[in-house]
């Protein structure tokens, strides 16, 4: 290597040295999954019992997956339009309509999973710069896609008591000072199982009105919902015009059991989907055509099977409840929605070390509470979607690891 070109390489050294060849700060900065930190502790570990990820144990009925089959067997193997197949968007307009009130087809537009429909949602209204608030705590995806984009996030903590997890709402409102961009807000909540209620969505409504602030509202867990006779949790569709600020996020995975299948859509302002289009096209172009001929069984045939879900996972929350109820130490409350029991019990002050430990000694495998944000440490979240027979196996697991280790 010649002087000159000695000199060149090693100023393209510095040059790499000083801006890193890595990804950008902004993506190096985001939160690994700490669920997956504990998943990973169990490699290994004969007869785990994992309750860890936000899935029920069972497949998606055999109805949708028929669907699917004939689909492929049809060859829908092709690209589709960015927002969905007219068909599915017709359908969902039509499910939107029967839960929130009247609902075009102009205002759903099909995604590739309710977590990519988050990060459309965000892509739609926040730049770099821009402030999002967020009530924790939360899945962390909903606090991390605003930062990939350049944005800053303030959280507003739930509280934890004798009523279970609950809203300061004085403290949010005080938190969407005007120039804030967008509100975050998942309910039923993921991992509390907190549910906002109507008269805290209105409020919130109002407010968001007056300083132009969208609502981003995460409600694939709206069908989860456990707390008077309504067969789905409260919204902001039911108060929001179709054309104001807010976009609600819902997903197949929940409702039909069908987390594999990455299905999912919002509703939003008719005057974002020519703009939604052009980013679905620059994300994933279209959601598979074979997969939405599924979400389409799943909207139109599948209310007698969610209604007959939402039933075994209440009896399920109740059984749990009642047996963690009974190992010292253990504070748990019943929530009014989603598929989780998130509580208190001795060594949770470093929650991912207690996980880790409980996977490793124990077999049993609970996700940490801190993999929601520090104001989820303390905590750890358990998904109750399986037969009482496992729960009960899992907290035997449970109390013989506390008595071994002497916090109970």
């Amino acid at each position: 290597m010649s002087e000159s070109e000695g000199a060149v390489v090693s100023e393209l050294s510095q040059l790499t040295g000083a801006h890193g060849a890595g990804a950008r700060e902004a993506v190096r900065a985001l939160r690994p999954s700490q669920i997956r930190e504990v998943a990973n502790a169990g490699f290994g570990v004969a007869d785990v019992l994992p309750f860890w990820f936000g899935e029920s144990d069972r497949v998606t009925p055999q109805f949708i997956r028929d669907a699917a089959s004939r689909a492929l067997a049809d060859g829908e193997t092709f690209y589709t339009h960015n927002l969905g197949i007219a068909p599915l968007r017709e359908a969902l307009a039509r499910y939107v309509s029967s839960l929130h009130g009247a609902t075009t087809t102009g205002h759903v537009a099909v995604t590739s999973a309710g977590v990519n429909a988050l990060m459309l949602a965000a892509q739609l209204v926040v730049g770099a710069g821009d402030r999002v608030v967020a009530v924790t705590p939360l899945w962390p995806n909903l606090v991390e896609i605003p930062k990939i984009l350049g944005a800053s996030v303030e959280t507003v903590s739930l509280a934890y008591g004798p009523s279970g997890w609950t809203l300061d709402l004085d403290r949010l409102l005080a938190a969407l000072t005007p120039g804030t961009r967008m509100l975050m807000i998942n309910s039923p909540n993921n991992p509390t199982g907190w549910t906002m209620t109507r008269d805290q969505q209105r409020t919130v409504l109002e407010h968001c009105r007056r300083h132009g602030i969208w609502i981003v509202a995460d409600e694939v867990y709206e069908r989860l919902y456990y707390g008077d006779d309504a067969r789905v949790a409260p919204s902001f569709l039911d108060l929001a015009a179709r054309d104001e600020r807010v976009i609600a996020v819902n997903s197949f995975s929940k409702a039909w059991l069908m987390t594999g299948w990455r299905l999912g859509w919002l509703v939003a302002p008719t005057q974002l989907m020519d703009d939604l289009g052009k980013l679905v096209e620059y994300n994933t172009s279209c959601a598979p055509s074979f997969v939405q001929k599924a979400g389409v069984v799943a909207v139109a045939e599948g209310e007698r099977f969610t209604q007959s879900l939402v039933a075994d996972l209440r009896a399920s929350r109740d059984h749990l409840v009642k047996a963690l109820q009974t190992v010292d130490g253990i504070d748990v409350r019943a929530p009014d929605g989603a598929m989780y029991l998130f509580f208190s019990l001795p060594g949770a002050a470093k929650s991912l070390e207690l996980c880790k430990s409980l996977v490793r000694e124990v077999g049993l495998g609970l996700a940490p509470g801190s993999a929601f944000g520090p104001e989820g440490e303390g905590f750890v979240r358990w998904c109750y979607a399986c037969d009482s027979a496992r729960l009960d196996a899992g907290v035997e697991r449970l109390r013989r690891f506390l008595i071994t280790c002497g916090a109970a």
